[in-house]
């Protein structure tokens, strides 16, 4: 990934008008100098419709911006998303009617940590929650996995993790760890609304600390000789079984 695109740019029609479509907060957009045709007005309309600014720039400055990518005379700075303070998660939780919290203990490659925030965005999570310490933070190669959910699902480092899962608890979230050894499965878990889901990092899970601050330990079900699910994956399962069990919950 190029120093541009660390910056949050992108390129191609195609690419923008995705994040257009998405309402992705993007800062302007340059379009090639002279460039009117379909593709292009198409993309004023678009970019007009939303109140996303609109500037010519010539084709070598648009090299210039994103080197080794192929463009097509079009490129749209996005707006990043910043780590939320730990202090504004009360605040951010109660904005919601249905909050629930995915809590990551040590979680430290981004792929698995762009892969979680990705679930956790489409799954409707309020919050995403992680040690500031020995686990992955918001950097580029987390948001280009997390494919614009950085973006939308909010992602807050917290001192402890413990004692931010303990305040939860007492604001009457319910703490639900996956854990592998596990006795009682995932599928037979009512989890609660006010859900704090935690998934350990990639070697040894839960923390010990984390999993008796837990109120349940929960396990993925397998079949044949599979001992174990890359966190990421595990996580995009879990949360899933939350998401149904919410959605039924408010049919019944």
């Amino acid at each position: 990934m190029t120093d541009a695109q660390d910056q949050g740019l992108i390129g191609g029609f195609h690419a923008v008008m995705s994040a257009l479509e998405k309402e992705r907060s993007l800062k302007c957009i340059w379009l090639a100098s002279g460039r009117r045709d379909g593709r292009a007005d198409a993309l004023r309309q678009a970019a007009g419709a939303r109140g996303v600014a609109i500037a010519s720039a010539d084709m070598g400055k648009l090299d210039a911006m994103l080197p080794n990518v192929r463009h097509q005379g079009c490129i749209a700075e996005q707006a990043l998303a910043q780590e939320q303070r730990e202090s504004d998660l009360p605040a951010l939780l109660a904005s919601v009617e249905r909050p629930w919290v995915l809590a990551l203990d040590q979680v430290q490659d981004p792929h698995n940590l762009g892969a979680c925030l990705r679930s956790a965005a489409a799954a409707g999570v309020t919050a995403v929650i992680a040690p500031r310490k020995r686990a992955a933070g918001l950097t580029a190669a987390v948001r280009k996995v997390a494919a614009g959910a950085a973006e939308r699902v909010a992602f807050v480092p917290v001192t402890n993790l413990t004692r931010a899962i303990a305040r939860l608890q007492e604001e009457g979230f319910w703490a639900v760890g996956l854990d592998g050894e596990a006795d009682h499965s995932l599928y037979d878990e009512a989890l609660p609304e006010r859900l704090v889901l935690v998934a350990g990092g990639e070697e040894k899970g839960i923390r010990e600390l984390t999993a008796r601050q837990c109120d349940a330990l929960v396990s993925i079900p397998m079949a044949g000789d599979v001992e174990s699910l890359n966190v990421s994956v595990a996580t995009g399962v879990a949360l899933f079984e939350a998401l149904r069990q919410r959605r039924y919950a408010t049919q019944a």
